[in-house]
């Protein structure tokens, strides 16, 4: 009997029961929940299989002592079966955090998409534009050395250079030297002077492009007399020949931005007519201008003289524009024609699907399309040869008269609503699509109306790149310079401005030394 009960207790020993419960009755130290929990454990496994064959029954009398025990919470408070352990007391002082489980990598990417939506929401200002720069630089250096994203290039906004830490499809390589080069990148790093890793090392030292800088005031303002303060009308125009023009009152103006100097072109006041829109043609000797009354004149500018007069509209002509030697005239009684100066009948088309007023007209680079706004709040586009529009944009909630085609990518265009939509909104015509927009927060004709000032936009993160402040009305009209880099506003404070927007960097010259007599060649 005595070797039996040893065999069993020895048995019992090699159990994690038996551990269990030798551990609630010889330690007396333990806190009363640890106890009252032990205890639970012992209650609900009075009759446990500890071993196949074998069966363990705790002694009732010491259990009913252990329970009436002054010590224990038993007595007190009845714990039910199944129950969790009470969360108000914590069981130790040392906490070990879990990080296998939450998606660390998904956590990080959403911080910056919400440190990206809030940078959005902030006003403009280059301080703040290349301290957001070196943040973001900052958190790609954080990813790369905790989360281990690996990535090498100082990414945008939107577009990020990763590294898929997994094996590519088609390996061109074998496994043998691509384990030699790891060894070998591995050592490298064992053994690396700085606690960054490559990854990061690469990243900190990559190119990274300065920050665009943009005079914040105007090169040149001139006078503009009885300039009109009209939402509707386009009076501002920069020629080819880098002649400006000017609609003012009863009278055009040119300025020559070569040398300074001012020419009166024509003057309406004996007709009882007034200039609501100018424009020029693509070689820049010949000048459309729109009067009230609903006539078109066509002035050559190198000789000053009318050469031709086009009627049929019966209200203010707002906008026009040129293709080639046809000639597209939008107007208040909500038409649009087609002239074609060397027909003797000018109009050779009519185009009507607006319900009120066209303000705003404008072709696309290859001059396949033609982009009409009104203000029905409609976006139309043609061709040269439908009679009806081969696509509508019903999206805007006011007036559409800044249109704008992307010079660098094929069907891409933009239009602005008026103070009831505050919108610049991009499509493809291509596609019929519409792609992205942003809501500027004043009226957009060029834009704006609650500052009276001119913002530039990049595209495509619609970001803020410059603002630019100086009118005291809001501004209406704006014609860029034929070489690009400048920009000329117009205002009802009867001032014209002159900005350099786009200017190109500066090249280095080329050192004339007899030791490098060709330095152009490669």
């Amino acid at each position: 009997k005595l070797t039996n009960r040893r065999k069993f207790t020895n048995e019992l020993e090699a159990t994690s029961e038996w551990w269990r419960l030798a551990a609630l009755v010889h330690v007396g130290s333990m806190s009363s929940h640890w106890t009252a929990a032990w205890v639970h454990q012992i209650r609900s496994c009075n009759r446990t299989e500890v071993l196949p064959g074998l069966s363990f029954e705790m002694n009732t009398d010491y259990n009913k002592r252990l329970m009436n025990s002054p010590s224990s919470t038993l007595a007190r408070t009845e714990i039910p079966i199944f129950s969790p352990l009470p969360s108000k007391e914590k069981c130790s002082n040392r906490f070990i955090p879990d990080r296998s489980s939450p998606n660390w990598n998904g956590k990080f990417n959403l911080l910056q998409s919400q440190e990206s939506r809030n940078k959005n929401n902030t006003m403009f200002s280059d301080s703040n534009t290349q301290a957001s720069k070196e943040n973001q630089i900052y958190n790609n250096v954080i990813a790369n050395e905790v989360l281990g994203t690996r990535l090498e290039q100082s990414p945008s906004r939107e577009i990020h250079t990763l590294k898929d830490n997994s094996r590519n499809l088609f390996e061109f390589q074998s496994p043998a030297k691509r384990r030699l080069f790891d060894d070998a990148s591995k050592m490298a790093a064992n053994y690396a002077v700085s606690p960054l890793g490559s990854d990061s090392q690469n990243l900190l030292c990559s190119a990274t492009k300065p920050p665009r800088k943009i005079p914040k005031a105007p090169y040149k303002v001139l006078d503009a007399p009885d300039l009109q303060d009209d939402f509707y009308l386009n009076l501002v125009d920069w020629s080819p020949q880098n002649l400006l023009s000017v609609g003012l009152g009863t009278c055009v103006y040119l300025w020559s931005a070569n040398n300074g100097q001012v020419t009166k072109l024509c003057d309406f006041q004996s007709e009882g007519d007034s200039v609501t829109s100018v424009s020029w043609t693509e070689k820049g000797n010949h000048i459309a201008v729109g009067t009230q009354r609903g006539y078109i004149h066509i002035w050559d500018v190198t000789i000053s003289r009318l050469i031709a007069l086009l009627d049929g509209h019966s209200a203010r002509v707002g906008t026009l524009a040129w293709n080639n030697d046809l000639l597209y005239s939008g107007s208040r009684d909500k038409s649009i024609f087609q002239h074609d100066l060397r027909t003797p009948c000018s109009i050779t088309r009519k185009l009507k699907a607006h319900k009120q007023e066209v303000c705003g007209l404008k072709w696309s680079p290859d001059r396949q399309y033609l982009a009409s706004g009104g203000n029905d709040n409609k976006l139309f586009i043609w061709n040269l040869s439908a009679e009806t529009p081969i696509q509508t944009y019903a999206d805007h909630e006011a007036a559409v008269k800044a249109i704008a085609w992307s010079p660098h990518q094929h069907g891409l265009l933009a239009s602005g609503g008026g103070t009831a939509d505050r919108c610049i909104r991009f499509r493809n015509v291509l596609t019929g699509q519409s792609i992205n927009y942003i809501d500027t927060g004043s009226q957009v004709s060029t834009h704006g109306y609650s500052k009276n000032h001119i913002v530039i936009w990049k595209h495509p993160s619609l970001c803020k790149v410059a603002e630019l402040s100086g009118h005291t009305y809001r501004v209406l009209y704006l014609s860029v310079s034929p070489e690009g880099e400048s920009i000329v506003t117009g205002a009802g404070d009867e001032t014209l401005r002159f900005w350099n927007v786009f200017c190109k960097p500066k090249t280095s010259k080329e050192s004339k030394s007899l030791l490098n007599p060709f330095p152009c060649a490669r």
